[in-house]
Parts: structure tokens; sequence; C-alpha cells
């Protein structure tokens, strides 16, 4: 049984991961190294700081910065980040999540989000797609970062519903793993191979609906 849907936000709903990835590079620039698509990927669902941590480390630089100095660069990013997202559209919205949304609401099936970013309700509201959500946990409502469960914990308490009848979607390992952690099923969104470990794979929403997700979860 599917009684919740518990979605990570960016690269799943929306296309915000794009301005994560250019305002770490420009971080990156700033200190005088390189930050590619390719070395962004481990920071996909890890929280601001402990993907400073995995920025720093590519560029050799880990151990150069005390606890303030790391803080002050986490903001200036953010910063950047918010610069960018604030103005986001509808239109930054993937394709067929809106369906897939409505299709859920119609069912009576609850829709939380468990983001890592602080900047969550933001981006909801900038989208149009807070209407749409029962219950929002994001960066500031948790003291763990995935792969730690609390997120999706949360999400599950705020919309009364079990774990195992909860279902995650996520386009990062540490996601998948944090649903695994939480009890709950999980489905990858997109063709990163680190998603092997979730429940069933889609390359994203667009004509996928939810009947597909009932049918190959719950037979």
């Amino acid at each position: 049984m599917i009684s919740a849907c518990l979605f990570d936000l960016d690269g799943v709903l929306v296309d915000t991961a794009k301005y994560h990835y250019l305002a770490w590079r420009r971080l990156a620039e700033e200190l005088g190294f390189e930050f590619t698509e390719t070395d962004n990927e481990a920071l996909k669902g890890v929280s601001r700081m402990a993907s400073l941590d995995i920025l720093l480390g590519v560029g050799g630089m880990n151990e150069n910065f005390s606890p303030d100095e790391k803080h002050a660069m986490a903001d200036r990013k953010n910063g950047w980040y918010v610069e960018y997202i604030s103005r986001m559209t509808p239109d930054e919205i993937l394709p067929g999540v809106i369906p897939f949304l409505g299709e859920l609401k119609v069912r009576g099936i609850k829709i939380a989000l468990g983001s890592a970013s602080r900047n969550a309700p933001m981006i909801l509201k900038n989208t149009g797609l807070d209407g749409y959500f029962d219950a929002v946990v994001d960066g500031s409502m948790v003291s763990e970062a995935k792969p730690d469960p609390q997120v999706f914990l949360m999400g599950a308490e705020l919309t009364g519903t079990p774990s195992r009848e909860c279902v995650v979607f996520e386009d990062a390992e540490a996601g998948i793993e944090a649903a695994s952690r939480a009890g709950m099923r999980s489905v990858g969104v997109g063709g990163s191979p680190t998603l092997s470990k979730a429940t069933m794979r889609i390359a994203g929403f667009e004509g996928f609906t939810v009947t597909d997700l009932i049918n190959r979860l719950d037979k």
C-alpha cells in the first residue's frame, strides 16, 4: 500500500541542481581550482557544509581553513545560489511532475517534501509547487543530513504515514540510502548509476503515472 510519496527537490521536481553546481564551481574558481560536473555528482543530496568539505577535498584544501572560514565560504556560495533561484519560474519544473502530483492528489495520496535545501520554501513558492504539498521538511528543520533518514522520517510523521507505506523519490545515492534506513521504498529518478539500490528506477516523470507506480511496487 502506498499512502504517501516523499520527494527530494533539486533534480527531482525542479531543475535547480544546475544552480548549485554553478555556485560551487564559482567558489572553486575563486579558490583557484577546477570543480567539474563529475565532481559535483558527489554533492547531490548532501548538506551544505558536507558539500563544502567534499569540494575542498577535490582542491586538496580540506585542512586549510578554520570552521569560521568554512562557514563564510558556504554562506558566500549560498548567496550566489539564492541569487540564481530567486529568478526561477514554473518553467523550471521538470516534465511530467505536475500531472504526477495532480494524480497523487486525486487519489488521496499524501505528498511531502524531504530536502536538504534551506531554500526549498522559496523554490516551491517561485515555481508554484507549494500548493501541492501536505508537508514540507527542509534543511532548517533537521539536524542530520542524508543518508541519515531523519528528513524522511519527519515527513512520514507530519503526514501521519507509517514508513512502510511511504515511497521516496530521489536522484542521489545518499537519498536512496536514507529511504532504505527509514524503512521506505524508493524510486531513483534519472540515469545516474549511483541509483542502483533504489527499489525501482525511472528516467523522469514524463509519461509516468501513479498507476505505473502502484503496479510496479504494490503487485
